[in-house]
């Protein structure tokens, strides 16, 4: 008996709703893990999904003087992490209708457009602290951005292309992985998603600290259905960042390759383990070191900036 096929636009749709449902799985787990290294009990595993129900039923508060860009703000930001998962191979591994319509440039303009709409948004509000944080935000990105147009510099002499599925089939197919500049850039990659989900081990995203807050700054006048899009594409966020730093650069392996459903349904399991490895390889780093001073920041991202020009150099001095 023949198994059935899943046509490439289901799975296409497969790929989103993966991700959409998937993200606050992933962060449930890592909090829980996290929780149990500092010897707390922790919220629940599936608490993120009762607290994005909880917050879809609130009320929206808008602040006097706001504008419409404060609402619009996190439905720009979570419709452009939606779209990332369209790009990049989620659960197969060769390319899907929608999957070259863009680049892996085209997957970070995404997300850096997610990350200045919540900014904007928040200075909009008028809030000194929502601005404060916003500010902060916008000055890290700023540090980050320069460390993945260098990635994915690297990534395009590599392959002789920046399409995400590509890079994937050259890992899997060849010795990619393990050539020093893919090793450089890989790790860069890994340091920009560390300080991008907010594990760097500094007093700073997801404190309640006046003084390190970022983060958590720049939703404090959001409520209701805003708000649930903004918690909620934090979460797709990391997991699109967590996907594209395995199924790209480290660990493209237990992708679909074929439309067959036990072989899609079998991918998912498999990003989602992963995933969730992933996020307790970043808990233990962040709960293994004390933390930092907010201007580490910094030092932290230009470290990572400098893997990544390492790795243009290796690769022109022939060691690619």
């Amino acid at each position: 008996m023949s198994q059935p096929v899943i046509a490439p636009a289901g799975v296409q749709a497969l790929q989103v709703l993966t991700v959409l449902f998937g993200a606050p799985l992933v962060s449930g787990a890592t909090s829980k893990v996290e929780a149990l290294m500092q010897g707390r009990r922790g919220p629940r595993v599936l608490q993120p999904y009762y607290d994005l129900a909880k917050l879809f039923r609130k009320e929206t508060v808008v602040p006097e003087g706001a504008s419409w860009v404060f609402l619009a703000g996190p439905v720009v930001a979570f419709s452009s992490y939606l779209t990332v998962p369209l790009l990049i191979p989620v659960l197969t591994s060769y390319g899907l209708p929608l999957g070259y319509m863009g680049d892996i440039l085209g997957g970070g303009m995404l997300l850096a457009l997610g990350s200045f709409a919540t900014a904007l948004a928040a200075s909009d509000s008028g809030a000194p602290y929502a601005q404060l944080g916003a500010s902060r935000a916008m000055a890290f990105s700023a540090l980050a951005e320069p460390t993945l147009l260098f990635v994915f510099f690297v990534v395009a002499m590599l392959t002789s292309t920046d399409l995400p599925y590509a890079l994937a089939a050259t890992v899997r197919s060849t010795s990619e992985a393990v050539r020093p500049s893919h090793v450089l850039v890989a790790a860069a990659f890994f340091l920009v998603v560390l300080a991008d989900t907010g594990r760097i081990p500094v007093e700073a995203h997801a404190g309640t600290l006046e003084l390190g807050m970022v983060d958590e700054a720049r939703t404090l006048e959001h409520s209701g259905a805003p708000f649930a899009l903004i918690k909620w594409g934090s979460a797709l966020k990391q997991l699109v960042l967590y996907t594209i730093f395995i199924n790209v650069f480290v660990a493209p392996w237990g992708l679909a390759s074929s439309g067959k459903a036990t072989d899609v349904v079998a991918a998912v399991f498999s990003l989602l383990g992963k995933a969730l490895l992933l996020g307790v390889v970043f808990a233990v780093i962040d709960n293994s070191f004390s933390k930092l001073r907010l201007f580490k920041v910094t030092e932290f991202l230009a470290a990572a900036f400098l893997l990544a020009c390492l790795g243009v150099v290796v690769f022109y001095l022939g060691g690619a």
